[in-house]
């Protein structure tokens, strides 16, 4: 599903004009991109084989390289803190990335997938494989950034990834992948993005909890939007969020699965309350005609971003005194 644009403003006119000078002189590098929006179901061979469905899908739609939501294997199981769970992880590799290797062969495409990867006893990361159309183990990131929120308890079942931010070279162009809570963090996208990624691919478990008001739903899902169009757009580079759908506990996951161009611009969206296949065509072209014309990695000031590396630069806010 396209949206729908309000007429450009001069500046951004000028930009459009710009790049499509630079467009008109340099040939598409056109990939075709599939999120596979899905709910879970109590099994986990359920899940696989819905997700086995939903790649098959887009792959007979074009895709080339095909994104899984966040622990597709099983419900999401954080929103307790309860240790019988742990016995969904899995080592990496398993019988799980055996079959999304075999459909990664069979289709010729990429496949990424969230996993609960089991790395030895008491270790346990929030993992994405990332599967080449030879059907072999790319590689993989664990994730960053640990929520720790009411109905969100991660930091009960994952240690923090360790691999870093990386990026993978692919038949069809260069991929960085990141995980949910790592949406909200500019520097992870930022340092993916100077990996070389060309897309950022963001596997999502996102909701609104019960009780919450319709107001408080549609800013929450407007902000997840839109930091996300916000990496697309500071870096240059297509970001594509997908998200799982369903009521699951006390969380509705939202769904609205969607792609970014280099510009924040949302070319593709999925729709809220059911699953869904979307495939959405990324122009890699469009990378370097935008950062041509809005050259942020080229102005940014190198030298002066040390103190990025701390916690906190203000005061300490003083303790109220009674007169």
């Amino acid at each position: 599903m396209v949206w729908n644009r309000p007429p450009l403003p001069l500046t951004f006119s000028l930009f459009a004009v710009h790049v499509q000078k630079i467009k008109s002189s340099r040939s598409s590098r056109s990939v075709r991109v599939g999120l596979v929006q899905m709910r879970s179901a109590p099994k986990p061979e359920e899940n696989l084989k819905r997700a086995l469905q939903g790649i098959r899908e887009a792959a007979g739609r074009g895709a080339q390289i095909v994104s899984l939501v966040e622990l597709f294997r099983s419900p999401y199981f954080p929103q307790t803190e309860d240790p019988r769970h742990f016995a969904l992880a899995e080592p990496i590799p398993s019988a799980t990335t055996e079959s999304l290797c075999d459909a990664a062969r069979g289709q010729g495409i990429v496949i990424i997938a969230s996993l609960f990867e089991k790395r030895t006893e008491g270790v346990y990361h929030n993992t994405s494989v990332v599967i080449d159309p030879e059907g072999r183990l790319l590689g993989k990131y664990r994730k960053m950034h640990i929520p720790d929120d009411p109905g969100y308890y991660e930091k009960f079942y994952f240690t923090p990834g360790d691999l870093g931010f990386q990026s993978f070279q692919t038949r069809f162009g260069r991929i960085g992948v990141l995980i949910c809570w790592d949406q909200w963090f500019p520097e992870a996208a930022r340092l993916t993005s100077l990996s070389g990624a060309e897309i950022v691919f963001y596997p999502t478990a996102i909701g609104w909890l019960d009780g919450e008001s319709e107001r408080v739903r549609k800013a929450q899902q407007s902000a997840w939007e839109l930091i996300q169009r916000s990496h697309a757009l500071a870096n240059g580079i297509f970001v594509a969020a997908v998200n799982r759908v369903g009521k699951e506990g006390k969380i509705r996951f939202w769904g609205g699965s969607f792609v970014s161009d280099p510009f924040g611009q949302v070319v593709a969206k999925a729709g809220s309350g059911q699953e869904e296949v979307l495939i959405a065509e990324c122009d890699l072209a469009q990378i370097e005609q935008t950062r041509a014309s809005w050259p942020f990695l080229r102005d940014r000031r190198i030298d002066a971003y040390q103190d990025l590396s701390s916690r906190f630069l203000g005061e300490a806010v003083p303790e109220s005194s009674e007169a």
